[in-house]
């Protein structure tokens, strides 16, 4: 590729042999083959071969004495490391002087790259004196930086940020404070001062959270994320929200996150059940049910809403539960819904053969669980076999969740049966 660049510089500056040097304006084609060359120099610079860039933009410049092109060959120059170059080629045009301070910023850049640092700094002292201009006033911070005179780096670097309230400048500030200086209180003071005037970009939330997160200042990373979703809504920032309210424990300001923002439903649904928010849990469930088709949200769709109106609930949404859990069982055959189903077709006597049905299913998969031997003894005490339900409950109060509360309720309930089983019996004999 150099060689196919070297034939084509060759063979630009053949064609361009016969053209006389006359002055044009900016706008307007300077020769013949002009548009030639831009092309073949940008094409150098696509392929990276900046060398030959600069030397096709520098012909450019000296055949159309458009600055434009010099400017250009000099940043290829730069690209190229090409410094001593950059230098003499500036010296040549400039005569040492600071009259086209484009020239002088590359002379300074060039200077800082060889490091000739005390040379630099003098002319972009200079320089920053004579346009006070934000850019030189940035150029001569970067020398100072290199040189590590950090406390003028900083005076150059806020010169330059009350001209122009750039977050890229204001971010080398506070770095400059935290790093090197270590005034980490100014630090932060910058950042969150103009977080609250102009918003709380990336760039400089991102800084707070690397300040924040090395200072382990909990509170600081929390507010800051939380203002940094507010211009990137993006999964990652919402889970490292939901993570800190978590290691928080603050559960209640996490749910109100989640709720406002929508960022993460299924730890949303999971802090409703925790918390017992029923009537939250199965609207949310069947939000997502309708989103995903996940008929496991069905599922939890259909166990919430019974929970939520378990103490006044009417036929017709007992029906609606039922249903709903007859199509999951149908999809799932997964025992925490089977075993639901069941419960509710005894409880609410809707079929307590067929709820028994299910629940012996669940039992061959699950035989020692005590939840599922309670509603099968449930469902013996239903059809009015105290004796078997009572034998159930004797096993079920050796096992793990034998003294729940709903099952010793269920315990007590066998009990009374027994009970009045045997005082009618007794009535019975004594006749």
């Amino acid at each position: 590729m150099i060689k196919i660049i070297t034939i084509i510089l060759l063979s630009l500056t053949f064609i361009s042999c016969s053209t006389q040097h006359v002055p044009v304006k900016a706008n307007e084609k300077a020769f013949e083959g002009e548009d030639t060359y831009i092309l073949f120099a940008l094409r150098a610079e696509q392929i990276r071969d900046y060398k030959s860039a600069a030397t096709l933009f520098e012909k450019l410049y000296k055949k159309s004495s458009k600055k434009e092109y010099l400017y250009r060959s000099l940043a290829d120059d730069l690209k190229a490391a090409e410094y001593k170059k950059v230098i003499t080629r500036v010296d040549t045009l400039n005569q040492n002087s600071l009259a086209d301070v484009k020239l002088v910023r590359y002379k300074i850049m060039a200077l800082i790259k060889l490091p000739e640092l005390d040379k630099a700094k003098k002319i972009a002292v200079s320089l920053a004196a004579k346009t006070k201009e934000a850019d030189d006033y940035l150029l001569a911070s970067d020398v100072f930086i290199k040189k590590k005179e950090y406390n003028m780096a900083l005076k150059y670097l806020d010169s330059a940020y009350v001209q122009n309230y750039n977050e890229k400048i204001l971010d080398k500030m506070a770095v400059i404070l935290y790093s090197n200086l270590h005034r980490k209180k100014d630090a932060i003071a910058y950042l969150e001062t103009d977080t609250r005037i102009n918003g709380c970009s990336k760039l400089i939330c991102n800084r707070l959270i690397g300040i924040y997160s090395h200072e382990n200042n909990i509170d600081g990373l929390l507010s800051t994320y939380k203002r940094l979703y507010n211009v990137d809504k993006s999964e990652n920032v919402a889970q490292k929200i939901i993570q800190i309210y978590a290691y928080k424990r603050d559960y209640i300001k996490l749910m109100n996150f989640l709720e406002e923002s929508g960022a993460d439903d299924d730890v949303l649904l999971q802090l409703y059940i925790t918390g017992k928010d029923y009537e939250k849990a199965y609207k949310l469930a069947d939000k997502l049910y309708v989103k995903t088709a996940d008929v496991n949200y069905l599922g939890q769709d259909a166990i919430y809403e019974y929970e939520s109106h378990e103490n006044n609930i009417s036929k017709k949404r007992v029906a609606e539960v039922v249903k709903k859990l007859e199509d999951v069982v149908a999809q799932t055959q997964n025992p925490l819904y089977e075993n639901y189903l069941g419960y509710i077709l005894i409880d609410h006597n809707v079929d307590v053969k067929k709820g028994m049905a299910y629940i012996e299913n669940v039992l061959k998969k699950n035989p020692d669980s005590a939840y599922y031997l309670d509603s099968l003894a449930w469902g013996y005490y239903k059809l009015g076999k105290c004796n078997k339900a009572e034998k159930i409950f004797r096993r079920v109060a050796t096992l793990e969740g034998g003294d729940n509360p709903e099952v010793i309720k269920h315990i007590n309930a066998v009990k009374k049966c027994l009970n009045k089983s045997y005082k009618t019996k007794k009535v019975r004999k004594q006749k």
